[in-house]
């Protein structure tokens, strides 16, 4: 057995002094794939003056994500790290996290799950009804008004949220957590710190309204001032705003890159939206929906996987290197930073055939059943995963899911000509135009 230190690094280019190749990095959306092309599986770089290794594929995930908190601890590029703020989840680690993750899950259990349903519906009707007036719009800006409506209305009680200061106050702030940090008042990190501080006076303000209130509601703020450690501590408010603030990211941003992705792929593929289509018409559209009449929509199911493939709204999760390892022949390290690669490992040849084609019959029951447990858990990562894994996702799934039976029963929509589809990957992968389109509600 070869000596860790006797192992090669993993090949690849450093780049400039310090900066390395950092704004290459948050420059082009294609950077780690043309770098897997050149290098295979693993890559080094440096990245905001950081020895950074990139790593994908189902053993090079399966192995990150069992050595959590052994070889690896979770690590954000310094922007993030200062935007979502020193008690967020996010950044917790060990015990603490392991805590606070069993509090914050309260509000995703199945029960409370089930609670979100009709004010989803309602919500989701309401955007329907005024994007079918206005006939043609460019579509994402709304997505994100949409989503961020929803995520204000169940997290913490707030009626229209996008309209509201804490709106616009948002927009600015997830902007600038994945920037180069450097806080003059004319950047992107600069205008979102100060958006952070002007966040967190408002959401101390609905914080402390809630508490002085003797119906605490059924959202995630009232469950989660409820909410009791083994200890019986609850959270401060110092610790309530950082959470309050990574779950409406959570709840906001990512979703709304996954909500467009669906309807700009389905919008590109006809014959997944007769598909579709025929298999809502075996569901009565005159019942409120429920977990249960969500759950036999299977070819719904293959076709959300798959956007979440094709464009997964996260591109992967960044370590610190806690101890000297070994991936893939290869040495990586005390010290470095690892990123194990979500959008790469979804377009690996290896795991997918032809992965830049939009096939939701990849997740068919017949095709999953041929996969190892492995491949379906370290192959297919939209949610992360490990001790890690999204908190939210069966959240996700549902409001994906209650949007997309809206949407596909009652409405049309179509691409209009002369718009760039191109992705912007940062923060998270959206149309460069916007996605203009044509919608209309069916007679």
């Amino acid at each position: 057995m070869t000596a860790l230190s006797n192992l090669p690094l993993p090949p690849g280019d450093d780049g400039l002094p310090f900066i390395g190749e950092t704004f290459s990095f948050f420059g082009d959306p294609a950077f780690a794939q043309k770098k897997h092309q050149k290098y295979g599986d693993l890559f080094r770089t440096r990245l905001l003056g950081q020895p950074t290794v990139f790593v994908r594929g189902v053993e090079a995930n399966r192995y990150v994500l069992i050595n959590e908190n052994r070889h690896f601890v979770v690590s954000w590029p310094p922007s993030t790290k200062a935007l979502l703020g020193d008690l967020s989840l996010a950044l917790q680690t060990g015990d603490i996290h392991q805590n606070r993750r069993k509090l914050l899950a309260q509000a995703f259990m199945p029960r409370a799950l089930a609670g979100y349903v009709e004010t989803i519906e309602q919500i989701t009707q309401q955007y329907l009804d005024r994007w079918a007036q206005q006939s043609e719009l460019v579509w994402y800006p709304e997505l994100r008004h949409y989503t961020f409506d929803i995520a204000c209305k169940l997290l913490a009680g707030l009626n229209h949220g996008s309209q509201t200061p804490l709106g616009k106050l948002f927009e600015a702030w997830s902007a600038g957590l994945f920037s180069i940090p450097v806080a003059l008042p004319w950047t992107r990190f600069g205008r979102a710190k100060r958006s952070r501080e002007q966040l967190a006076r408002e959401l101390e303000a609905i914080i402390r309204q809630r508490q002085q209130s003797a119906a605490l509601d059924n959202d995630t703020l009232g469950l989660l001032l409820q909410a009791r450690d083994e200890n019986g501590q609850g959270l401060s408010i110092a610790e309530l705003k950082d959470q309050i603030l990574l779950l409406l990211f959570a709840g906001h941003e990512t979703l709304t890159s996954a909500v467009a992705s669906f309807c700009l792929l389905v919008a590109q593929h006809p014959d997944v939206m007769t598909k579709l289509r025929a298999e809502q018409q075996q569901f009565s559209a005159l019942e409120p929906l429920t977990l249960d009449q969500l759950k036999p929509m299977t070819y719904l199911d293959q076709v959300l996987r798959e956007v979440m493939r094709h464009t997964p709204p996260v591109g992967g999760g960044f370590r610190k290197v806690l101890e000297s390892c070994e991936i893939n022949g290869y040495r990586i390290p005390k010290g470095w930073t690892l990123l194990y690669q979500i959008g790469s490992t979804h377009q690996d040849e290896q795991l997918y055939l032809d992965p830049d084609r939009f096939d939701p019959e990849r997740f068919s029951s017949e095709q999953m059943q041929q996969q190892s447990s492995d491949r379906q858990k370290y192959g297919y990562l939209p949610f992360g995963g490990g001790l890690r894994e999204c908190l939210g996702k069966e959240f996700a799934r549902l409001e994906m899911k209650t949007f997309a039976v809206h949407l596909i029963r009652g409405y049309t929509w179509e691409l209009l000509p002369d718009q760039d589809l191109t992705l912007v990957t940062i923060p998270t992968p959206h149309p460069k135009d916007g996605l203009k389109v044509r919608f209309k509600k069916m007679i």
